[in-house]
């Protein structure tokens, strides 16, 4: 097996990381859930501030944008085991769903965007409407991974089963073509996924087994819940953000950190603004 892949730097691990990942081989076995529902109330006033300013923004680019934010200075979150290794992601990837037209029969696609890290959200705005308007228009080109779907669709069914399986050998060995690992949405820093636009509430999305990814992050509609102020009851407005993670990429500590630093964020979102902010402890 080769230790070195085109999508990660090898890492150093400790002496139990080292056996964990023997014990838990696969993402499955090593899933942990997390599960909180935060006030919006900052972030409505920070949408309200920049809608003065002629920017519009959604919950989705400011919660995407402190994701990205957070694994660029909690790079331990943008790690994967393989084969008992590990390995940290030579760049920050974010896969998600688009669904070309909101229907039953409407086609659905996959697509992974990059990112530096620091962008801020009317710079995630940017990119995901850029990204997402291309995926509707019914004159857009094919994306890398359609394009892959599409060539693997031509083959028979008991070929096609032996080629997956050979992919996934070549993930396992660290041998997998560069263009199919740019192309696959598994391979990616986390994948989200916003079922608040579906009008339902976050659920725990498993990881997957093949791939890279570590982190699947589910954004659930907008709540009313009740809470006690100075011995009021008021009522404000939630969501709720689930997310499904591998636990052998980092210790527990590193991860409530990151967590605290996402959820910091979102508390205060004009950080995001800043490039390169960081949130200390």
């Amino acid at each position: 097996m080769k230790k070195k892949r085109k999508d990660g730097t090898l890492v150093k691990m400790d002496p139990l990381f080292r056996i964990v990942p023997l014990i838990m081989e696969e993402r499955a076995d090593a899933q942990v859930y997390y599960e909180e529902e935060i006030s919006i109330s900052a972030i409505d006033e920070y949408i309200r501030k920049k809608q003065e300013e002629g920017i519009k923004l959604g919950y989705m680019h400011i919660i995407y944008s402190a994701l990205i934010r957070t694994m660029h200075t909690r790079p331990g979150l943008n790690q994967f085991v393989m084969k008992g290794r590990q390995y940290r992601r030579n760049d920050i990837t974010v896969s998600l769903m688009v669904k070309k037209n909101m229907s039953v029969e409407g086609e659905e696609t996959s697509v992974k965007m990059d990112f530096k890290g620091d962008e801020t959200p009317e710079e995630v705005k940017e990119r995901l409407n850029e990204m997402i308007e291309k995926e509707k228009s019914s004159t857009g080109e094919d994306n890398d991974m359609d394009a892959l779907v599409k060539v693997l669709d031509k083959i028979p069914d008991w070929l096609l089963r032996k080629v997956v399986r050979f992919l996934k050998f070549l993930d396992r060995h660290n041998m997998m073509p560069y263009p199919v690992i740019k192309a696959s949405p598994f391979h990616a820093s986390a994948f989200v996924t916003n079922m608040g636009s579906l009008g339902i509430n976050a659920i725990y999305h498993h990881i997957y087994n093949f791939g890279t990814v570590g982190i699947f992050l589910a954004i659930g509609r907008k709540n009313k819940r009740l809470k006690m102020v100075k011995g009021e009851v008021v009522e404000e407005k939630t969501i709720t953000l689930a997310f499904v993670s591998d636990e052998r990429i980092c210790d527990g500590y590193y991860y409530a950190t990151a967590l605290k630093q996402f959820f910091r964020y979102l508390k205060k979102p004009e950080l995001l603004d800043e490039e390169n902010f960081e949130i200390k402890e």
